[in-house]
């Protein structure tokens, strides 16, 4: 027997709701209201895996959130607000809560963070390669060398060099494909390309990211191992900061000749 094609959105309805921090039987009560436009407790316990008597207890739940209007009539009915007001509730909610977040975050750091990080620090997963990325190139003063393959050239990545091209820091770009070259040149004119010793494309090298030769950040695609389904291929990255970091010192050395040669 087939599924009913409406059990997708349902369920997918529920999770997302479930996931931003309503109740199961909340969140199974929102989603049959939605689709019965009004209703009785009955009525909703009909279409929705919520027994009768919980269904109240899910409303008033919903009440504090906005996301339901009641009727005092015999019986009680239920109303819920469109799809559009419910995501903006939760969009705004949670913009409250990020900003709370980071403000709180932010009194918690030490006042003078530190630049040198001891060791070699790992990261895994393309979401937190690019996000560690954007940060470091957002802290860059004098100059970036950056290089990557198509895939992995962001929007946020592509961004944050441009910022970091406005507030006057010197962007160098080793070669890479020529559709990531062209559009990096396009969208940060001011770059500098410099010859690299690889053809980065043709290796399971993600990105490399060198910042004011005091941060660096090295990236390789690997095979997924099914945790993170999204993407055919994973990223795990290595990073250092400090003049005196292994990484630091390694990659400066390594790249000190072309970078030195290419400001001629």
């Amino acid at each position: 027997m087939s599924r009913d094609p409406a059990d997708r959105p349902r369920s997918t309805a529920v999770e997302q709701l479930e996931a931003l921090g309503l109740s199961t039987y909340a969140a199974r009560t929102f989603v049959a209201l939605v689709g019965l436009g009004d209703g009785t407790a009955q009525d909703v316990s009909e279409v929705a895996d919520v027994p009768r008597t919980r269904v109240y207890d899910a409303a008033d739940e919903l009440r504090e959130h906005g996301l339901v209007d009641v009727r005092q009539s015999n019986p009680k009915r239920f109303w819920a607000v469109s799809a559009e007001t419910a995501g903006r509730h939760f969009e705004a909610e949670y913009a409250h809560r990020v900003s709370t977040l980071t403000a709180a975050l932010d009194a918690l750091e030490p006042t003078n963070r530190t630049s040198e990080q001891r060791g070699v620090w790992t990261v895994t997963g393309r979401d937190a390669v690019t996000e560690r990325v954007a940060e470091f190139v957002s802290t860059a003063g004098d100059e970036v060398v950056f290089t990557t393959v198509d895939s992995l050239l962001t929007d946020g990545v592509v961004e944050s060099l441009r910022r970091a091209s406005d507030r006057g820091a010197t962007i160098r770009f080793a070669e890479m494909s020529p559709s990531a070259g062209a559009r990096l040149q396009r969208e940060v004119p001011d770059a500098r390309l410099f010859e690299s010793l690889w053809d980065w494309s043709e290796t399971p090298a993600g990105r490399l990211l060198m910042v004011d030769r005091e941060k660096t950040l090295v990236s390789v695609r690997v095979d997924a191992d099914g945790d993170r389904p999204p993407e055919p291929r994973d990223e795990t990255a290595i990073w250092g900061s400090g003049p005196e970091n292994g990484l630091v010192v390694v990659l400066n050395a390594l790249f000190a000749w072309q970078l030195d040669g290419s400001r001629g």
